[in-house]
């Protein structure tokens, strides 16, 4: 049996963790005595509640800035973040170098079109090229966990 997690990297990725499952899957099959396609991810974990933010701004963007985007690895949940709040990977929150804390913040992910709003809580990232780096609940919501990094949209919101 073969286990494929969030940590596996597909070298022609679809960009969707359940394609590209059954993808390699089908290509094993094929390779190891021509078995017929699979079409379906048998027990494929569900897709997890993703925490909400009920909105107080009022969508109207002020500004927009691109590039690319990261998530939060393992490691940093209940440290302290630059704003002194608890760091939480389970909340929709961000790091942006010089935003204000508390901005609001549309990120989408240009490689599918998904979009989440998050809230400016730390500095960061600090590595080079990035434009902000998102808590690991963000990252489900966009579909960054798999690749780690993508090309974003930012767009700042009123408050």
């Amino acid at each position: 049996m073969l286990k494929f997690d969030d940590r596996a990297l597909f070298p022609d990725s679809l960009k969707n963790q359940t394609e590209d499952v059954l993808e390699s899957a089908n290509l094993l099959r094929r390779l190891l005595g021509g078995a017929a396609p699979i079409s379906e991810v048998v027990n494929a974990p569900k897709k997890q509640p993703v925490a909400s933010i009920s909105p107080t701004f009022t969508n109207r963007i002020v500004s927009v800035l691109s590039g690319m985007a990261s998530w939060y690895g393992p490691g940093f949940d209940g440290n302290y973040s630059a704003s002194g709040e608890i760091f939480r990977a389970s909340e929709l929150t961000a790091a942006h170098p010089d935003l204000p804390f508390g901005t609001m913040v549309r990120v989408i992910n240009l490689d599918n079109g998904q979009s989440v709003v998050v809230r400016i809580n730390d500095r960061g990232p600090y590595a080079h090229g990035r434009v902000i780096d998102i808590s690991a609940a963000a990252a489900n919501v966009i579909g960054l966990i798999a690749s780690g990094i993508a090309p974003v949209r930012l767009e700042i919101l009123s408050q």
